[in-house]
């Protein structure tokens, strides 16, 4: 079920509610535009959840779920970063929020995690990521609590205070740190020297990927 359906059937539950009001509507759950209430509306309707009286256009709850809203993590998103070279400044610029349910990502609460956007293809044929592989554009999910990586786990990195997403290795042998990509296109991967080590440092563990065209249907 769409966020915007979860709220819509949760404020139908507790006052009476109008089609033809969609305005109203929208501007108690944070809605800008109306068409949008009347959409997901007509959709709760079609699905069951709802009926609408078509003369004055009353809506009453038929049935009601509340799960899918208490499964949702509302995740902040902090600016872009490289699949490729480290290139994109680690800036933590707040862009705005996405409703991710827990279950894609297997968390079940959100302390911790956040999310960047994906900027580049070097990990596009990474397919042991929960909703990946990850392509440009795509929203990475980021746990910040967990900075010691095991090796083989993808990663963000801050490298000379860029941004960069790879997948995480530790050569202990040879003092150094290797970050690799699973790409279509040939990307070398890219080597921390222990001496270098001051100057890096993982920023949290990719814990699941939400793809660009898959945001408006779990986003807000």
């Amino acid at each position: 079920m769409h966020s915007t359906q979860q709220k819509l059937l949760n404020l139908a539950k507790k006052i009476k509610i109008n089609i033809k009001n969609p305005r109203i509507i929208g501007k108690i759950i944070e809605i800008e535009n109306p068409q949008n209430i009347i959409h997901h509306l007509r959709q709760l309707e079609n699905k069951g959840f709802i009926s609408i009286d078509k003369k004055t256009g009353i809506v009453s709850i038929e049935k009601y779920e509340s799960n899918f809203s208490e499964g949702l993590l509302k995740l902040p998103i902090f600016g872009s970063a490289n699949c490729g070279p480290a290139t994109l400044r680690a800036e933590q610029n707040l862009l705005g929020y996405l409703a991710v349910p827990s279950e894609r990502i297997g968390k079940k609460r959100q302390e911790g995690l956040f999310i960047v956007i994906a900027d580049g293809n070097s990990l596009n044929a990474a397919k042991n990521i929960k909703g990946g592989p990850v392509e440009s554009g795509d929203y990475v999910v980021i746990d910040g609590d967990n900075v010691s990586p095991l090796n083989g786990q993808y990663v963000l990195s801050i490298i000379d205070e860029m941004a960069n997403l790879k997948r995480f290795y530790k050569d202990s042998k040879n003092k150094q740190i290797r970050l690799e990509s699973e790409s279509t296109f040939e990307t070398k991967p890219i080597y921390i020297r222990e001496e270098d080590f001051q100057d890096y440092m993982v920023n949290g563990v990719v814990v699941g990927v939400i793809k660009k065209q898959e945001k408006n249907a779990t986003g807000e």
